[in-house]
């Protein structure tokens, strides 16, 4: 099974973000900067991220993105069916009832054995991705990955998130 390269970018931002301060943002240049990609295309799988609720768009000159919601509740499923959509991998045409040798409806009343194994194979993909939390993730990097590479990766952070105003201090 081969999943888009807006997978991969979904799944790094979402990590990034998950390592921002409170109600702080990045914006999606920034993340498009620290992952050499082109800012429109990655705004594309951001905003299907927010429309999935994994993400949250804040407007504005200190705007850009943040984590919709704990990242202990974010889990790779969710993140793989916002950029790729909720159909199955495999889609069975039935041609086995094509061709010159073309039977009755009625010769094929079983299930399709392809069909049912491939189904049978998505749902466990399925299920490893629902398993995989965001925030498991991000503390095995943190704690398993080079240190230079975290250190370079919470720097980034660290320079882009935008702090937000609390309620408290935003003026009506």
């Amino acid at each position: 099974m081969k999943l888009g390269e807006g997978v991969e970018a979904a799944i790094h931002c979402a990590a990034m973000l998950a390592g921002v301060d409170g109600d702080a943002t990045i914006p999606g240049a920034a993340m498009a900067e620290a992952f050499g990609l082109s800012p429109s295309y990655l705004l594309k799988h951001l905003n299907m991220l927010s429309v999935a609720r994994i993400l949250e768009s804040v407007p504005g000159p200190a705007g850009g993105y943040r984590l919709a919601r704990p990242a202990e509740h974010i889990t790779l499923l969710d993140i793989v069916l916002a950029v790729e959509g909720r159909e199955p991998a495999f889609r069975c045409g039935e041609i086995r009832r094509n061709g010159p040798a073309r039977l009755d409806v009625s010769a094929y009343v079983k299930p399709c054995g392809i069909n049912a194994a491939m189904l049978k194979a998505e749902k466990a993909y399925r299920a490893a991705l629902a398993e995989a939390k965001l925030s498991d993730i991000v503390s095995e990097f943190m704690t398993d990955a080079d240190p230079r590479s975290v250190a370079a990766g919470c720097a980034f952070v660290a320079r882009h998130q935008r702090p937000q105003k609390s309620s408290s201090t935003k003026q009506a």
